[in-house]
């Protein structure tokens, strides 16, 4: 069983501010009227020890407030994440770590997810984190494609919404210095979705598959940058609003994954660091 991070911390706030709360409370009185007791009767040492906290209470008091600002700042603000797979390839790689913005789409209740205030709905062309359809336990990030009531149509390998072509630049070679099972293999290419242009990967030669689709109300329709390596909504449908996390804004980390066996300085790709995610 995989337990969801957001409710393991709320869990964790919650008992570490009832001990912190019932302490307050009820235990350190009590432990207060024996220290004094035990002051009248001259034993000084023995009341120095009644007062003090046990060490449950006194861990509770120092972790509560950390835990809350993290909750708080998790649940509210933003949440980082890390790139698992090579599916969102070239904007972003396997190893890239990426922060991602919670108050972009509106204020999400933790644990429970449900938008409490709404501040803006997902555009074409953004880069999102969601909760995977077929397992809310799995968070998703892909590029929002169709927004409710588009008509998204994929035919060989370009994107029509709503009848219109989304243009796309000039395709060359792709040599990725990251994946090389890529290297030789795509094609690289620019894409513009409402005005926002981004790189996508699209495997070489020709396909004349086609797939239609009408994105229904409270729902989006997502793809991976890596047309032809990504598993997205042509494959398992729509993203509920419900499913949404966030919006990705920044690379704040990055390991190169291709080779694990170096030590970990030497794996990092500095010159992605800080990059904003278009």
């Amino acid at each position: 069983m995989i337990l969801d991070f957001a409710l393991v911390m709320f869990l964790a706030l919650v008992v570490t501010g009832a001990l912190w709360a019932l302490d307050r409370l009820l235990w350190a009185p009590g432990r207060e009227r024996r220290a004094e007791a035990l002051a009248r009767e001259g034993k000084a040492e023995e009341a120095a020890q009644a007062r003090r906290e046990p060490v449950l209470v006194e861990y509770a008091r120092a972790f509560f407030p950390v835990i809350l600002v993290v909750f708080l700042i998790r649940s509210f603000l933003a949440e980082p994440f890390r790139i698992p797979s090579g599916s969102m390839m070239p904007s972003l790689f396997n190893g890239d770590f990426i922060l991602v913005n919670k108050f972009s789409y509106g204020v999400r209740l933790p644990v429970v997810n449900e938008r409490a205030v709404r501040v803006d709905d997902p555009k074409r062309g953004e880069v999102i984190v969601f909760r995977f359809p077929g397992d809310l336990s799995v968070n998703y990030i892909k590029r929002v494609v169709g927004v409710p009531g588009d008509h998204v149509v994929y035919k060989s390998k370009q994107l029509f919404i709503n009848g219109k072509p989304m243009e796309q630049g000039e395709r060359r070679p792709y040599f990725s210095p990251h994946i090389g099972a890529a290297a030789g293999s795509m094609q690289r290419a620019t894409e513009q979705l409402d005005g926002r242009t981004h790189d996508i990967l699209i495997a070489g030669g020709t396909d004349d598959g086609f797939s239609e689709f009408r994105v229904p109300a409270g729902h989006y329709f997502v793809m991976g940058d890596n047309r032809d390596q990504s598993n997205d909504s042509r494959y398992w449908g729509f993203v509920p609003d419900q499913n949404l996390v966030g919006k990705a804004f920044l690379i704040w980390f990055s390991l190169d994954t291709v080779s694990p066996d170096r030590w970990i300085w030497q794996r990092i790709v500095w010159n992605r660091i800080g990059s904003s995610i278009n």
